[in-house]
C-alpha cells in the first residue's frame, strides 16, 4: 500500500514547487514530520521555506563532534536569522569512546568498514533517536548532487529508517536555483562554500573539490565513488 500511496503523491505533485509540496505535507503530517538539516546550501533554503510556512515544525541537526568551526558558527546564525532553536542531537558518549579506544581517533581512513562504523555511531544512531515517533522526514537531497542521488524521487520509502516516508522537495532543483534563492532572501550559509566546498560534512572527511569534479567529490575522497554515502541516504 505504501508504494501505491507514494505513486499517487508523486503524480499529484509532479511539476509543483517546493513550497507547494511543503505546504501540503507540513499540514498533512503535522506533529509527525521533521526536517533534518546538515546546514548545507539546500538545507538553508528549506529552513527558510519551512519556517515561513510552519514555524513550529521540528528542525534538527546532528553534531558528530567532528564538524568545522564554520558549521558551528552557522548554527548560531541560523537560529538568529529564523528566530528558532535547532534541536541538536549528539552521538552516545560510551559508543564513541569504545570505538575510538578500539580503532583509533581517525579510524575512518583505514577502511570503508571503519568509516561506516564511525558514521553509524556519530550520525545514524542519533538520527534514529531524532526521528522516533515520526512518519515523514524532510531532506535537502538534489538529484544532481552526485551519481548516488540521481535516482532519488520526490517522495520515497526510507527502508534504512524503519520505513518512514522521506520527502525531498528540492530533488529537481539546480545549483543555480539554490544560489539564486539564497541571494534573494539573504539567507546565511557556510563560508566554506565560497572556498571550494560544495558539500560539507565532518572536518576530517571533507576537502575542497577541484575544477570539474563531482559536487560531492570532496566527501570521503579516499574512497571509491560508489561508497560515498554515510548511511543517512543509502538506498
Amino acid at each position: 500500500m505504501r508504494e501505491v500511496e507514494i505513486k499517487e503523491y508523486c503524480d499529484r505533485f509532479r511539476g509543483a514547487t517546493p513550497q507547494e509540496v511543503l505546504e501540503f505535507f507540513l499540514s498533512e503530517f503535522r506533529g509527525q514530520i521533521a526536517f533534518a538539516t546538515s546546514l548545507g546550501l539546500e538545507d538553508q533554503v528549506l529552513t527558510h521555506m519551512i519556517t515561513s510556512i510552519s514555524p513550529d515544525t521540528k528542525i534538527f541537526t546532528l553534531d558528530t563532534g567532528r564538524l568545522f568551526p564554520e558549521t558551528y558558527d552557522l548554527i548560531d546564525k541560523t537560529n538568529g536569522r529564523f528566530k528558532i532553536k535547532l534541536d541538536i542531537y549528539f552521538p552516545d558518549t560510551a559508543h564513541v569512546e569504545k570505538m575510538v579506544k578500539e580503532n583509533g581517533i581517525n579510524l575512518f581512513y583505514e577502511s570503508v568498514e571503519n568509516r561506516k562504523l564511525c558514521c553509524q555511531i556519530r550520525k545514524i544512531e542519533p538520527l534514529h533517536r531524532a526521528m522516533a515517533g515520526l512518519e515523514m522526514w524532510i531532506t535537502g537531497l538534489r538529484g544532481e548532487q552526485s551519481t548516488t542521488r540521481q535516482n532519488n524521487k520526490l517522495i520515497e520509502v526510507d527502508e534504512n529508517n524503519h520505513g518512514l516516508l522521506k520527502l525531498n522537495p528540492l530533488i529537481n532543483w539546480t545549483e543555480k536555483q539554490i544560489w539564486d534563492y539564497l541571494e534573494e532572501y539573504n539567507i546565511p550559509f557556510n563560508e566554506l562554500h565560497k572556498a571550494g566546498y560544495p558539500s560539507i560534512g565532518c572536518q576530517p572527511c571533507t576537502r575542497a573539490v577541484k575544477p570539474g569534479e563531482d559536487l560531492r567529490a570532496g566527501r570521503w575522497w579516499w574512497e571509491l565513488e560508489g561508497h560515498k554515502e554515510c548511511g543517512l541516504h543509502e538506498r
